[in-house]
């Protein structure tokens, strides 16, 4: 391999490459002094440097060496004299020769029309406007008209004369002028003149042409009679546009290629009324007159205007662009899909797709998005609320980088393409004619790539947001004159969603939506949406005062209304949410920061016990106080409550759910499981604020729901308190101190706060509320030898340790087993027994006036039915049945009907009784807003729980309730009559 030489180093300066010398040198342009080997004087040094500052200096070296040349043999003027005076043609010539191969060859071949870019005399840059000067109406005058503005537009780009914007617009107007010149020529070759208009379309229609591409058109007659001489004119049209610019598309006429070239008016009137599909109303987005007869365009465009923005409305619609952006991109060769910039997924097609999906939808009603170019109609979405700011800014740079890129692409060699090359060469050239310039850090290509794929990402993933958010589907199933929220029909629209107080509601919806600030706006395109859903629930009412309780608390927060506009199903999720449950809304309005949990899926599944616990631990831990330490545990518990509350009601009231529903099994263990974690850092905190005793071991036993793991959204814990002294330590001193701390456990949780309360319950104890509130693990052990009843055995089957000392909590649960499994079971007059208690609980404990038949609790077949039926199962034959040991319900009832006591079809009544309630007991309480176990017949409250459980009819319901549980009643009296 040949050393390069010392003029080849010293040129290499300048960028050039190995044959520089020679095309610079006395035999070439003369502007290198091959003995001095430096520039042939200053202008030589300037021409030099403008040279090396091209996008390829060895390209514009060449292509001016081949200009200069042509020159010579024409006896043309001097190209080198005129860059040397003019420093505005210097720049504006080199950076075409360095970015073009194409324009180089076009100005070799034509050498007299680089004078189209010479300063004008007063300083100024030739026009880049997309000016059509033509000398006669001919095509070859027509072609070398076109050319010179093309170039000038090119000049103006590649010096930074233009910004992508204009540039756009120049080309667009040069692409209306090429067709206007057009028609005029093929308009003389007929006899009598058509009404005839070409309307433009596709990037043409929207302003945003690039250098190489189809214009798209659609021809539109005036009558029947203007057809014959039509159809010639737009055919000839297309002939000569295809002679002196680009190819005309009328594809996208009605019926595309099958159809004919020219419709009459009423034509595509009557097709688009019948049979336009949804792609051809997102296409006439961008219509607009370019030639011909433009008062026919315009009558065409705005007849076809009320289809345009009534088609966002079909039930197909968002799921047609949605399909059709799959389907470009399924069309991607798979060897380019990774460099498609314009086609390929984080490509400029994203971005036009999520604006004319967000136009057609949002368009309807708000007339400043009717706009047929992408970045304008961008801006009008953002300023109208319906794109966030920083969202928009990142899309309009995404576009702006995107079209960048396929601009200096197509220059090259005027060639229609939308791929980045994958040649090294080809990609640094790139880089460099977008600006790109190396950096002691990285050199222009890592630059350029590092810009290219964190643009697509962004564009890919604000396209996904913006494309498949579920508001966009529920405002575009709005009518249009119910998103127009103004008194007259939004008073009307809220009688027919059923609103009992109109007026009232119609005040809230101005308080919301008043004014003219960006809230009111993004506010106006939530509720009509939110209204229907709120017309869904059985008090629409109360579910829009509870919005305008939310929104009063947070409307003023930045990131409210954007997370309900923008975050995947938020929006419909909280009108769900409020319209049917009073208890959610009670958390929310209490810690309306919790909205964020409903954009995430995720975030609505039930935490792990364990995480719970480290979570509850690690947030009482941060305090030293106990009464901030227990706030912040109340905090926890209530977000934890929404995120669970949130959830059952969201798996069971409509497709805005988490992927698996929870049912009452789940919802019961994720409440215990917050229980746990609650008393666990509660006690630390209750221990930590007694006086130390080294080596006093303390424990909390879970009894009743909590123990076996069925606890509703009312329910208390109940608990037992356990401890074990220190060796040495007098028995009633350290009796002393673990009473200190359980009394600090229940004062602490028990004190006044806005929260749900978590009552502390140790009623289950021996002796009840007149036994000792703590009592030795010894004491217990002589209680329950001596003097235990058969209900306290019964108690014990759900007890188990739920916090403190691990050790002494199981050695608790092997004491409780002796007690709960007794040797030999029960005897026949501890049966008796139990019947008795039974009967006495349901005569009783039945609230007064309650309705046994429909009492979820208490009645016939329900909660404590079932209960009572499988715990006496288990103190007869869990002894001896070691898989009867459990302390939830229904796996009790799993194990008895494995082992045969109980017969299947009994079991299936029992499960399916116990299940019922426990839903049913569960939606009274979300649906209130308080507890309650009763199941009213008729009324609001029974039609919410109908909508939170099955969605039915609530006659159908409570049908289906009463025999439910009159089933269940019957198997619970078989299995107690067998015992």
């Amino acid at each position: 391999m040949s050393r390069p030489t010392r003029a080849q180093g010293r040129l290499a300066r300048y960028g050039f490459g190995a044959r520089a010398d020679d095309l610079l040198g006395p035999d070439g342009l003369g502007l290198w002094d091959v003995g001095a080997q430096e520039p042939a004087g200053e202008t030589a040094a300037d021409l030099l440097t403008a040279l090396s500052r091209a996008a390829d200096p060895d390209l514009a070296l060449r292509q001016l060496h081949r200009l200069a040349e042509a020159e010579r043999r024409t006896a043309q003027v001097r190209v080198l004299d005129a860059l040397t005076a003019d420093a505005g043609l210097r720049r504006r010539l080199i950076a075409v020769l360095g970015a073009s191969s194409a324009f180089g060859d076009h100005l070799v071949a034509n050498p007299d029309q680089w004078g189209a870019l010479v300063t004008e005399e007063d300083g100024v840059a030739p026009n880049a406007d997309g000016v059509l000067t033509v000398d006669d109406p001919s095509v070859p005058a027509l072609r070398r008209a076109y050319r010179l503005a093309l170039l000038r537009i090119a000049a103006a780009d590649l010096t930074g004369g233009r910004g992508l914007e204009q540039t756009m617009e120049a080309l667009s107007a040069l692409a209306d002028a090429t067709l206007a010149a057009a028609y005029d020529i093929a308009a003389k070759e007929v006899a009598a003149a058509p009404r005839l208009a070409v309307v433009a379309m596709g990037k043409c229609g929207g302003n945003e042409l690039n250098y190489v591409s189809d214009v798209d058109v659609i021809f539109v007659a005036a009558a029947d009679e203007d057809l014959a001489a039509g159809t010639t004119i737009a055919a000839r049209l297309i002939e000569i546009c295809g002679q002196v610019a680009w190819p005309v598309d009328a594809a996208l006429r009605p019926e595309g290629s099958r159809g004919p070239l020219v419709r009459t008016l009423a034509s595509h009137l009557a097709y688009y009324k019948r049979w336009a599909r949804t792609w051809e109303f997102q296409a006439l987005l961008k219509a607009r007159s370019a030639a011909g007869d433009t008062a026919l365009a315009q009558e065409w465009i705005d007849q076809l205007a009320p289809l345009v923005w009534h088609a966002a409305e079909r039930p197909e619609a968002v799921d047609d662009v949605r399909a059709m952006r799959r389907r470009i991109i399924e069309n991607v060769p798979a060897r380019e899909l990774d460099r498609e910039i314009k086609r390929g997924p984080g490509g400029l097609r994203d971005i036009e797709f999520a604006v004319q999906l967000l136009q057609l939808v949002h368009g309807r009603i708000d007339e400043s998005l009717r706009t047929p170019g992408t970045l304008p109609g961008l801006r009008a979405l953002v300023a109208g609320g319906y794109v966030g700011r920083a969202d928009g800014e990142a899309l309009l740079r995404g576009y702006r980088f995107l079209r960048n890129v396929e601009h200096r692409l197509q220059l090259q060699a005027l060639r229609r393409t939308h791929t980045v090359p994958a040649d090294p060469d080809a990609v640094r050239w790139l880089a460099r004619a977008l600006g790109y310039t190396a950096t002691p850090d990285r050199d222009a290509v890592e630059a350029f790539r590092a810009d290219w794929v964190a643009h697509a990402a962004e564009v890919r993933r604000l396209h996904a947001k913006l494309l498949y958010r579920p508001l966009l589907e529920a405002v575009a199933r709005v009518p249009a004159e119910s998103l127009r929220m103004v008194p007259e029909s939004a008073r009307r629209r809220l009688q027919v969603l059923g609103f009992r107080d109109p007026g009232t509601a119609l005040r809230h919806l101005e308080v919301l939506t008043g004014g003219v600030s960006r809230t009111a706006s993004i506010q106006r395109t939530l509720l009509p949406v939110l209204l229907e859903e709120f017309a869904d629930a059985p008090e629409p009412d109360r579910g829009l005062l509870s919005y305008r309780q939310v929104s009063d608390k947070l409307g003023s927060t930045p990131w409210y209304l954007r997370l309900l506009r923008d975050e995947g199903p938020v929006a419909l999720r909280l009108a769900r949410a409020l319209g049917l449950s009073r208890y959610v809304t009670d958390l929310l309005v209490r810690d309306p920061e919790a909205l964020r949990l409903l954009a995430d899926d995720a975030e609505l599944t039930p935490r792990p016990v364990e995480v719970l616990r480290e979570g509850f631990a690690a947030a009482a831990g941060r305090h030293t106080e106990p009464a901030q330490a227990i706030a912040a545990l109340r905090a926890l518990r209530r977000r934890e409550l929404f995120r669970l509350a949130s959830a059952d009601v969201l798996s069971r009231a409509g497709t805005l759910a988490p992927p698996i529903p929870l049912d009452v099994v789940d919802i019961g263990t994720a409440l215990s499981a917050v229980t746990d974690a609650t008393l666990a850092a509660a006690l630390r905190v209750a221990t930590a604020a007694q006086p130390p005793m080294p080596g006093l071991r303390f424990a909390v036993i879970g009894m009743g729901r909590l123990g076996g793991y069925e606890m509703s959204y009312p329910s208390d814990a109940d608990v037992l308190f356990v401890y074990e002294p220190p060796p040495g330590v007098p028995d009633d001193v350290a009796s002393g101190a673990a009473h200190a701390i359980a009394e600090e456990l229940r004062r602490l949780l028990g004190a006044p706060a806005p929260d749900p309360p978590l009552g502390v319950d140790a009623d289950l104890r021996p002796e009840g509320r007149q036994g000792p509130l703590v009592r030795s693990l010894a004491a217990y052990e002589q209680y329950y030898a001596r003097w235990s009843k058969v209900w306290e055995a019964q108690a014990l089957l759900r007890a188990r340790f739920v916090c403190g000392d691990q050790l002494l909590g199981a050695r608790f649960e092997a004491l409780a087993d002796r007690v709960r499994y007794p040797d030999g079971g029960l005897t026949r007059e501890q049966v008796i027994e139990i019947r008795r208690i039974k009967a006495r609980v349901e005569t009783e404990r039945l609230p007064r006036g309650a309705d046994p038949a429909t009492h979820a609790k208490l009645g016939r077949g329900g909660l404590a039915d079932v209960e009572w039926a499988v715990q006496l199962t288990q103190l007869r034959h869990a002894q001896r049945v070691p898989l009867l040991r459990r302390t939830r319900t229904l796996d009790a009832l799993v194990a008895a009907r494995e082992v045969g006591l109980v017969a299947p079809a009994d079991a299936a009544a029992m499960a399916a009784g116990w299940t019922l309630a426990a839903r049913v007991r569960n939606a009274l309480t979300l649906v209130r807003g308080r507890p309650t176990d009763q199941l009213p017949r008729h009324g609001a409250d029974l039609a919410g729980v109908v909508r939170l459980l099955s969605g039915g009819d609530p006659g159908e319901f409570l049908d289906h309730y009463l025999r439910t549980t009159r089933r269940s009643r019957a198997a619970v009296e078989r299995v107690l009559a067998a015992a």
